[in-house]
């Protein structure tokens, strides 16, 4: 009688002992989940657990802190990094990391992100980029795309009205003090992969002092895009790859 011996990597359901019993309150299909699983393996992999503070800013992923165990902050909306660089400076031996959507971190925080990380402080930003304003009704975002829908762009988002989609990671990765720029996503098993390894990168980084890490994931909003979570992802590799393109930006 043959044995099946599973492969580690593919116990796929095999729940961080960090993460809460709660329900999640993401809409079926949302990247959040994926990506909150990610962030807890990687904490637990580096035996973290008792050393991690994240920053929870507002947006959809407010709620943050009640499904990862671990220490959190809460900041006012797009003032993460602000409050995670005075949160490094007097624990610099933990890690800390921000986790932010567009809307967060390239909008009303694009100030915080862009000079805590032109001053290299040693944090990692997970930054979910779904180029909407997912909690509050849909409204457009500065990474929405052209021609894009949305709740105040109902003809689609154009240049002369909109300006041009803001692909913050770009600007960001010119900065002396970002050691890691990275574009990922979360929707098929092998980008979990690296998504998940990139994570762990920019954790380790923050670690070692190497300066700021951005992890973008580029991600779906079934819900605000007003698709099934199938069509979001087709869409998503459809549009969003080819304006928000996978890989990395800076990596040293």
């Amino acid at each position: 009688m043959s044995t099946n011996i599973i492969d580690p990597d593919n116990l796929v359901y095999d729940k961080p002992v960090i993460m809460n019993d709660t329900d999640m309150h993401y809409c079926p299909g949302c990247s959040h989940g994926v990506v909150h699983k990610l962030i807890a393996e990687v904490i637990e992999e580096m035996g973290l657990h008792e050393k991690t503070i994240g920053i929870a800013p507002v947006g959809c992923a407010v709620f943050a802190y009640n499904y990862l165990d671990i220490d959190w902050v809460e900041a006012a909306h797009g003032r993460a990094p602000a409050v995670a660089t005075a949160v490094k400076r007097l624990n610099p031996d933990k890690l800390v990391f921000t986790y932010q959507g567009d809307g967060d971190l390239a909008a009303i925080g694009t100030g915080e992100t862009i000079h805590a990380a032109n001053r290299g402080e040693n944090i990692a930003i997970i930054f979910i980029n779904n180029a909407i304003y997912g909690m509050t009704g849909g409204q457009m975002a500065p990474t929405t795309l052209l021609s894009m829908k949305t709740a105040t762009t109902p003809n689609g988002r154009t240049i002369a009205e909109n300006g041009y989609p803001l692909k913050i990671t770009d600007l960001l990765a010119q900065l002396p003090g970002v050691c890691l720029v990275t574009r990922q996503s979360v929707h098929t098993a092998a980008a979990v992969k690296k998504a998940k390894r990139m994570i762990r990168k920019a954790f380790e980084n923050a670690m070692e002092n190497k300066g700021t890490s951005v992890v973008e994931i580029v991600s779906t909003c079934n819900a605000g895009w007003k698709m099934t979570p199938k069509a979001a992802n087709e869409w998503m590799e459809e549009n969003m790859f080819p304006a928000y393109p996978l890989g990395d930006l800076k990596n040293i």
